[in-house]
């Protein structure tokens, strides 16, 4: 820090004059990506000392804080009137009981003072003998005692004197004056010598003084005695009048640090008489001016997430560019808060019924808006959260039922499969195309390779749904893969929980995953299951959110190490979820970029463009139902199973010919199907036979085809671009 002017700590604090002087809290702007701990106050350089300037007339008025600030000024009037009324109560019992204390202090005192038992104290020898120094003793007290014969005397006659010439009421305002010295000298004391007012604990609304901050850390044992905090900034209003806010070091010496304050938040909120979730401690880091004593404090004058959410900004949206942050919600301060999901993945947890999965539609919704997003998505509880995704989605799973869960792996397979393209395909290019081996937007459209969400919500429902270790262990696997790869390739999975625990979701999964959000949990060690291990002492702690209906969508949000931040979540109710859907099926259609199960069925969209699907083509096709690749032997048993009479002799050679007369490339002819290579086909290859305009008018339960007979064919992602 710069040279510090200490100023007297006349309120219990030491105030420092420093960089954190400069302009009291800048307000942050959106959070990009990466939320970092609260924000301070932020200064652009060490601030030069202000020279001192002789008051002009012309000046400003500076008034009070309580004068300016409605919120202050109510809530001193509410404590005013709180505390007479209770002093007015208390005093009908406490008052006599204070004059007779302190009546009996005052005596003691002046039976010692009359005695001079402060000048034998002094006059003793070592052993506790006075000897002659008795008589000096002696003198005093006659003294002492003719000055408190002469008050008493002179006092007695000024009262007869008063009460004939004036009246009988001065005697009687005499004794109440003295009844109210002794009241106030027997008035019971707070510990730390603090006067209790009205036996009330301080409101943070009306005032926040240092006192009341050395007071609180001291309680949770975070200064020793004498030792008070350093206040880089003055306690002062927050801009938006919503609290009380400031920049505070740990004294040196004690051996605390910031890390150590924010572990004892819930201490620290009870000694400030606030609930945790109105307290925000953060440490200030080096980039900011800070090191490892720094705090940034606010204390909030109520919750600060009360009060309905705000609407989501994607509802008006007519499309969006995922590469860029998903308006997410706001913190405590009001402040937005956007998440940036490009090369990270998520995980969503927390108590049934509290938001998670609402949250985690914002990043679908702002997903869908892109077209050049190819959502992949399971639900595993098979609800009405997400059924409108099915006119968008390239591969969409609903339910945990036995055919559900060989989809949902058959999804993942797929998944698999096209990360490694992506990534043979991205080590095949130039360094000057692609520099870091990542997926860029150039590359994404030179080379049709949609950015992919792979979202899974109430993930326990598939691992429960499995009875075999060794398969559940496999699907672990899968989903770890791409989680730990897919970002790279431009695969951003989210999976979301209800029971973040170690059977519903392993930690070997959970570990892997960049960012978390977690809303209410029932205790610490429910929350760090899902924010992960510590995070609860470093203040990420979602079991301090409320049962009540106002944390419904509120819960913590943790982007790295130790950067974390409180968020409740914009709202995107069902109806309006629909309708994103409905335009991002839109603009897919528009662009050519609608492929998969969204694009229903082929038939009868074949038709509607003139095209008939050969008869081969459409058998293959419904015997791979919602699976990606099969083996050329369970193939042809499912094509018997379709028409014994046709297919009852075919043989894989047979089978090929067909394909290839009906217009199917073939990209390979082994795949891989749970680690073992095998003679098969791709679903990929049979949809490249079929005319894009085809494929992008196939409509969907509920999602009907909105592009126009006018419109031009699109082509579909996947295939090669026309030159």
């Amino acid at each position: 820090m710069t040279e510090l002017d200490e100023a007297p700590a006349a309120h219990g604090g030491t105030v420092v004059t420093g960089p954190w002087a400069a302009e009291p809290m800048v307000e942050a702007g959106p959070v990009v990506g990466e939320v970092l701990p609260a924000a301070g106050p932020v200064a652009a350089g060490p601030v030069a000392a202000r020279p001192a300037v002789p008051l002009r007339l012309d000046d400003p008025l500076r008034l009070p804080v309580w004068m300016t600030d409605r919120a202050v000024a109510r809530a001193r009037a509410r404590r005013a009137g709180l505390v007479a009324g209770r002093l007015a109560v208390r005093s009908t019992w406490r008052t006599p009981a204070a004059v007779a204390r302190g009546s009996w202090q005052l005596g003691r005192w002046w039976w010692m003072w009359v005695r001079a038992e402060d000048l034998a104290v002094e006059l003793r020898d070592p052993a506790g003998r006075l000897g002659k120094e008795i008589f000096v003793v002696r003198e005093h007290r006659k003294a002492r005692w003719i000055i408190s014969g002469g008050v008493f005397g002179g006092s007695s006659l000024a009262e007869a004197l008063g009460a004939v010439m004036v009246g009988d009421w001065l005697p009687v305002l005499s004794v109440a004056v003295g009844a109210g010295a002794a009241g106030l000298a027997g008035r019971r004391r707070a510990p730390g010598g603090v006067l209790a007012v009205g036996g009330m604990e301080p409101d943070p609304r009306a005032d926040l003084a240092p006192e009341h901050l050395n007071a609180a850390f001291r309680a949770a044992g975070l200064l020793k005695p004498g030792t008070t905090l350093v206040l880089c900034a003055p306690i002062v209003r927050d801009r938006h009048g919503r609290g009380w806010e400031t920049v505070l070091d740990l004294p040196r010496g004690a051996g605390k640090t910031a890390a150590h304050a924010i572990a004892k938040l819930d201490v620290l909120a009870a000694e400030l008489g606030v609930d945790e979730i109105q307290l925000i401690l953060s440490r200030v880091r080096a980039h900011e001016g800070g090191h490892g004593r720094r705090l940034s404090l606010w204390v909030a004058d109520d919750d600060p997430y009360l009060g309905t959410p705000i609407r989501s900004q994607l509802i008006d949206l007519d499309r969006f560019d995922f590469w860029k942050p998903v308006p997410f919600g706001r913190d405590a301060r009001g402040n937005r808060i956007d998440v940036l999901l490009l090369w990270q993945s998520a995980f969503f947890g927390g108590l049934p019924r509290r938001g998670k999965t609402f949250s985690m539609r914002l990043l679908v919704a702002a997903a869908v808006l892109d077209p050049w997003c190819q959502l992949w998505l399971a639900d595993g509880k098979g609800g009405a959260d997400f059924r409108a995704v099915a006119g968008v989605a390239h591969r969409y799973v609903s339910g945990a039922d036995p055919d559900d869960l060989t989809a949902f792996e058959a999804m993942l397979d797929e998944l698999i499969s096209e990360m490694s393209r992506r990534f043979a395909l991205l080590a095949s290019l130039p360094a000057s195309v692609c520099p870091q081996g990542k997926l860029t937007p150039e590359i994404m459209r030179r080379y049709r390779l949609p950015l992919i969400p792979l979202v899974i919500d109430e993930l326990q429902e598939y691992f429960e749904a499995v009875e075999d270790e060794k398969d559940r262990q496999r699907i672990i696997g899968k989903l770890a893969r791409i989680a730990r790869r897919g970002p790279a390739a431009g695969i951003m999975p989210v999976y979301a929980s209800q029971r973040p625990d170690a059977k519903s979701v392993p930690t070997k999964l959970r570990e892997i995953v960049t960012y978390r959000y977690c809303t209410q949990v029932t205790d610490k060690t429910s929350s760090d299951m899902v924010l992960g291990d510590g995070k609860a002492r470093a203040g990420a702690d979602a079991s301090i959110l409320s049962e009540s209906e106002h944390h419904k969508g509120v819960g913590v949000l943790v982007t790295g190490p130790a950067s974390f931040v409180v968020v409740k979540a914009d709202l995107l109710e069902n109806p309006d979820f629909e309708a994103v859907c409905q335009r991002g099926r839109e603009l897919r259609l528009a662009e050519g970029t609608l492929t998969g199960e969204a694009c229903g069925d082929l038939a009868s969209a074949a038709a509607s463009v003139r095209f008939v699907i050969p008869t081969v083509i459409a058998d293959v096709l419904e015997a791979f139902g919602r699976r990606s690749r099969m083996w050329t032997e369970d193939l042809l048993s499912a094509l018997v199973n379709i028409d014994e009479d046709t297919y009852g002799e075919w043989d894989g050679t047979r089978l090929a010919s067909e394909l290839e007369d009906a217009g199917v490339v073939r990209s390979m002819k082994q795949v891989k199907i749970d680690g073992e290579n095998r003679a098969g086909w791709l679903l990929r290859d049979l949809e490249g036979a079929i005319p894009p305009e085809a494929l992008a008018a196939r409509p969907v339960d509920g999602a009907p085809s909105t592009r126009a007979a006018s419109e031009p064919p699109a082509t579909p992602l996947g295939s090669t671009p026309a030159p």
